[in-house]
């Protein structure tokens, strides 16, 4: 698998996590894991008297008990823990923790590995003392982690002659990193690592040997869930890291994590579940893993795009496909639906504005969703914009769209002649049926948008519909089917 990554776009722990991330930076290169971590010695390989991580074999019976210890140097382990070695491992790194136990998303993870690989060994690395330090001495500790469970996969393959292509690295958050460590220094590349929203802070501008990268194994797919802020100050990073890089949702926030959804569940729970709510974002990335293994008959899906911000435009609606394998048909029980709008805004006068508030309501033969915010980043007279709108609702075929701008202040001056722009159609496609619709102004050639205005309204354009099909059926009665001009 070469180094070229793909991106595809389809908020943890407690206040101390951000805080102290803001208050240190840490040089990860400051970290000694060995005399030269990257040096051409192999005798660190087989000195197992400094690990402190453990190697937990879960079982799928009891997948929330550490009942059986594989330990490196200690053959006679590998036998007393019923390790198959004809069948896949998955070994399964945590992250950063305040309690100093396992979180609950790890027997949900061992479960569902196991019932997507009934046969499979499922390992569980504990190194808990490390991750409940201060975020910024666990954050450093992955290099020491990292050679541990590389010492624990070298011993494994040598021991019992462990096939290679047969191994796949789980992490979540600092664990991520800690798999990525480990698939460095492993003598020999693993088949897959599967990051789980990478941790950010310390992380986004360290170098591929701190970091998981595309180097770690074979292959590399990472999920980004919670990527909201800065670079370097979001809890999970931004910068892809894999040979493949997944960004739910635009990956900075994920949906049912927003404030109002925060609010009522202290309302109805209390603060008991604080880091549940404050982490929901970042965890996101473990369950939708999950979900990709229980649920194959409806398969998550994502956009292959270049950049985040032709995501952003709206651009990269064309190429539907599941998470980690192409499909050949869509899957239209998607909790968020994708439009791409395109509208281009005529004037009289010139105008310039940048970061406007809109509000934009689909009407569809399903139901509607109304008020949906966006912040036009750019809004200019005579130019063409397009931009990605997202709902989680279904609302089936468009039928009738408005378009609502805002004042950006208390008090928009002047406000008596309020400034103008013309619309005459707007082009919507759907990311989930590919259907392009054509909307008009409902009155008049033109729809008036004023700051702080009514809604214009647009509603489709049955004539220009119509139109396309014509030029569509005349296209292929004359030059015949390209599909078919493309097999001759």
């Amino acid at each position: 698998m070469g180094r070229v990554s793909s991106a595809c776009f389809i908020s943890w722990t407690f206040f101390v996590y951000i805080s102290s991330s803001f208050a240190t930076t840490i040089d990860l290169k400051s970290v000694t894991v060995s005399d030269n971590i990257m040096d051409n010695g192999t005798e660190w390989m087989t000195d197992f008297s400094d690990i402190e991580s453990k190697f937990s074999f879960r079982t799928s019976e009891e997948p929330e008990d550490d009942l059986c210890y594989m330990v490196p140097g200690q053959p006679e382990t590998i036998k007393e823990c019923n390790f198959n070695p004809d069948n896949k491992t998955f070994i399964v790194i945590h992250g950063w923790t305040v309690t100093g136990m396992f979180e609950s998303w790890v027997p949900k993870l061992v479960t569902a590995l196991y019932e997507r690989e009934p046969t499979a060994n499922v390992i569980v690395v504990d190194w808990l003392s490390r991750a409940q330090q201060h975020y910024p001495t666990s954050a450093a500790y992955t290099k020491l982690v990292g050679r541990d469970v590389a010492k624990f996969v070298n011993w494994l393959q040598a021991e019992i002659d462990y096939p290679w292509e047969k191994l796949h690295l789980l992490g979540y958050s600092l664990g991520a990193h800690v798999a990525g460590i480990a698939g460095l220094l492993t003598k020999h590349k693993v088949n897959r690592i599967t990051g789980m929203d990478p941790a950010g802070p310390s992380f986004e501008y360290a170098d591929a040997q701190s970091t998981l990268s595309p180097d770690d194994a074979l292959f590399v797919d990472v999920l980004h869930t919670n990527t909201r802020g800065s670079p370097d100050r979001s809890i999970g990073i931004q910068r892809p890291v894999g040979h493949i890089d997944i960004y739910p949702n635009g990956g900075t926030f994920q949906p049912g994590c927003d404030l109002q959804n925060t609010v009522l569940m202290v309302a109805t729970t209390g603060l008991r579940n604080m880091d549940q709510i404050v982490k929901c974002s970042h965890e996101r990335s473990i369950h939708l893993f999950i979900d990709s293994l229980v649920n194959q008959e409806q398969e998550s899906f994502a956009y292959r795009c270049s950049s985040k911000d032709s995501f952003n435009k709206g651009m990269c609606l064309s190429c539907l496909f599941c998470f980690f394998k192409i499909c050949s048909k869509y899957n239209h029980l998607s909790s968020v639906f994708h439009y791409q709008v395109k509208v281009h805004f005529f004037g009289k006068t010139k105008l310039s504005y940048t970061d406007q508030p809109m509000k934009i309501s689909l009407y569809g033969i399903h139901g509607e969703k109304e008020n949906i915010p966006y912040i036009m980043p750019a809004l200019n007279t005579n130019t063409t914009v397009s931009f990605l709108l997202t709902t989680d609702a279904d609302i089936g075929e468009l039928l009738m769209v408005k378009l609502l701008w805002e004042k950006d202040t208390f008090i928009s001056w002047p406000w008596w002649n309020p400034d103008t722009f013309h619309i005459r159609k707007l082009r919507i496609k759907s990311g989930e049926t590919q259907s392009k619709i054509i909307f008009s102004a409902k009155e008049g050639e033109f729809s008036y948008l004023s700051r702080g205005g009514e809604a214009v309204v647009f509603v489709k354009d049955k004539e220009a519909q119509s139109s396309r099909k014509n030029q569509r059926l005349h296209k292929l009665k004359m030059h015949g089917s390209s599909f078919k001009q493309s097999t001759e």
